[in-house]
């Protein structure tokens, strides 16, 4: 196959980080403009990313698995 017909799509890993990098952009656009009340936005953000770090779970990457039908990226070696 041609390196012109091989389809590049995004990883589900690396979909999650743009969603969450877009997300606190926008958190911080809400809380500047809008209302400082939306910096707790940007708290969930990091925390769910945190946690997410620990423990594997995800529900952004479950949704958009479902959903968009992102793919987890080839494990090394496998």
């Amino acid at each position: 196959m041609s390196e012109l017909t091989m389809k590049r799509t995004m990883s589900l890993e690396h979909a999650v980080e743009a969603f969450a990098g877009a997300m606190v952009l926008l958190s911080v656009a809400l809380t500047y403009f809008v209302h400082p009340a939306f910096v707790w936005l940007t708290v969930f953000v990091g925390a769910n990313l945190f946690q997410q770090a620990f423990t594997g779970f995800c529900p952004a990457a479950i949704i958009m698995r479902k959903a968009f039908g992102f793919r987890p990226a080839a494990e090394p070696g496998g």
